[in-house]
């Protein structure tokens, strides 16, 4: 029942500009490391025609589901996180002409309020991706030290007051639900807001039970070295701390070096136009950074 539901609600984000920069021709293989509802590969298997040659991956049980469903055994489908996933291709020696990242959080998460992500729904303190994985927000909320949680909140949320909230959840433990956690977060703030006061604390508390950061800075070297001599990488982030990685590891394997890696096919980084921003207001904040592999020789050869 489920499924129609998160069907209906999900719209993969600059979907047309993702098409044109991969520019996907018949035969190409390639690995969605965040595929979701597959929006973005439904997509590019009707440019590609090469289900077999396909790899979605996903953390999230509901969106392999998902993905089992909509595809069958045509595509190769992978329950785990991005980081683990790469690892294990890498180890595979497998190469693509296309690879994909689209590191926002899905529609369907942030609306389930038995997920935990949403400040406007009343649900537990829970926030995993992966719902086979110990560590949730509530640990955090209710058993980190004073220290630790203004760091998360300051690193994570880049937080004014972290300080102050990490004080005022101290005080208030146990916090069980996301709207009692919204609600302490708020005292902290007076006056009003165009955004809730709490957002910066639950991106903080969602990147930290999830390992978003350390994930994207580990695994981004792997994608370089599985795209193929030519091949494109396209990255959709979605607030300034995943972005400033995306941009500084890209840059650190293109320019103009004679060892180079990469080219840049996007300076700065493409964002959604008007109408797509009305549509679907998840665009809003989206920018896609893309490169290629230049074909260059293997690195020793004369």
């Amino acid at each position: 029942m489920h499924q129609n539901k998160h069907q209906n609600k999900h719209t993969p984000v600059l979907l047309e500009e993702v098409l044109q920069y991969l520019d996907p021709r018949s035969g190409d293989s390639f690995l969605d490391l965040t595929a979701g509802y597959g929006g973005h590969a439904a997509a590019m298997l009707e440019r590609t025609l090469a289900p077999s040659r396909a790899t979605l991956v996903d953390r999230d049980q509901y969106a392999v589901e998902f993905l089992q469903k909509q595809f069958g055994d045509q595509v190769k489908i992978v329950h785990q996180d991005f980081l683990t996933a790469s690892q294990e291709l890498r180890r595979q020696d497998k190469n693509y002409e296309c690879i994909l990242a689209d590191l926002g959080t899905s529609s369907p998460h942030l609306d389930n309020n038995e997920r935990g992500f949403s400040i406007q729904q009343e649900g537990p303190l829970d926030m995993r991706m992966d719902q086979r994985q110990s560590l949730r927000a509530s640990t955090i909320v209710n058993e980190y030290s004073m220290e630790e949680l203004e760091r998360i909140l300051k690193d994570y949320g880049e937080e004014p007051k972290a300080k102050k909230i990490a004080e005022l959840i101290i005080r208030h433990r146990p916090i069980h639900t996301t709207s009692q956690l919204a609600e302490i977060v708020k005292s902290a703030w007076r006056g009003r807001s165009r955004i809730h006061p709490a957002t910066r604390t639950f991106q903080a508390l969602r990147i930290a039970v999830n390992s978003e950061l350390e994930q994207l800075e580990q695994a981004i070297p792997l994608w370089v070295d599985m795209l193929a001599p030519g091949g494109r990488l396209a990255i959709i982030s979605f607030h300034s701390l995943e972005d400033r990685i995306v941009k500084q590891q890209l840059a650190k394997y293109a320019g103009n070096r004679y060892d180079a890696d990469l080219r840049l096919l996007s300076k700065k980084p493409v964002i959604a136009g008007k109408n797509e921003k009305v549509s679907n207001p998840r665009a809003r904040s989206a920018k896609l950074r893309v490169a290629a592999k230049i074909n260059n020789k293997q690195k020793g050869e004369i």
